[in-house]
């Protein structure tokens, strides 16, 4: 194992002390659930999403009810959401190529998934972890961007890229919870734009936390 991924999965250790019992964010009932909810998180808080689904599900039970129902129905259902034109465009058109080309059954695999409007790579990943208990990839969000940086685990911007900095430090089988752990951290500790770093129990092996760092979200001189 070399140096980095050990000071990595050091630092994972400690994240899963502070940060038991790792659980999905949004709260759904299966992967069509799940998909749904996974395009509304799209520069949304989770507990936006969570408060907004109870009531989408009741009035659009399915992919049929979505598939046939108005898109200004779905539009005004979603728009507590933000970028609820977008969203209610990909929740339509994704279930209507669920009922087309799947039987009525979220695919459940990454390439199938990323034929479906409005899933790009992090929501399939997301959708197969926590819909099909399948693990091809780790979820990257802003949070786990953000913290996977300070912590000096990528210097890369893409995400894709980033993924497979991370895919590359930690085993597959800490793939499907990595996110829940940074994520967690990011909220509660390693803020944006400004981290707790004097509250923070892995800044001891995180760069951005030492002296004279600027870390990679603080300005740099001019």
């Amino acid at each position: 194992m070399d140096t980095n991924a050990k000071a990595a999965r050091a630092v994972l250790r400690t994240l899963h002390g502070l940060y038991p019992g790792p659980r999905h964010y949004l709260e759904f009932d299966g992967p069509f659930q799940l998909l749904v909810a996974t395009i509304l998180s799209a520069q949304c808080t989770d507990e936006r999403v969570n408060a907004v689904t109870p009531g989408l599900f009741r009035a659009f039970p399915g992919p049929a009810a979505f598939a046939k129902a108005p898109l200004g129905e779905i539009e005004e259902a979603v728009r507590p959401t933000g970028f609820f034109r977008n969203k209610a465009k990909a929740i339509k058109g994704a279930s209507a190529a669920i009922l087309d080309r799947f039987g009525g059954k979220v695919p459940g695999t990454m390439d199938e998934l990323l034929t479906l409007p409005g899933i790009a790579r992090k929501s399939a990943n997301a959708i197969l972890q926590h819909g099909f208990s399948k693990v091809e990839g780790i979820v990257v969000d802003t949070h786990v961007i953000r913290v996977a940086q300070r912590l000096g685990w990528t210097a890369e911007k893409d995400p894709e890229k980033i993924e497979r900095d991370l895919m590359a430090l930690f085993d597959r089988s800490q793939w499907r919870w990595l996110p829940f752990y940074l994520k967690s951290h990011g909220r509660s500790v390693c803020r944006a734009p400004r981290p707790r770093c004097a509250a923070c129990a892995v800044a001891p092996r995180c760069p951005s936390a030492q002296p004279g760092s600027q870390g990679p979200e603080r300005p740099r001189p001019r």
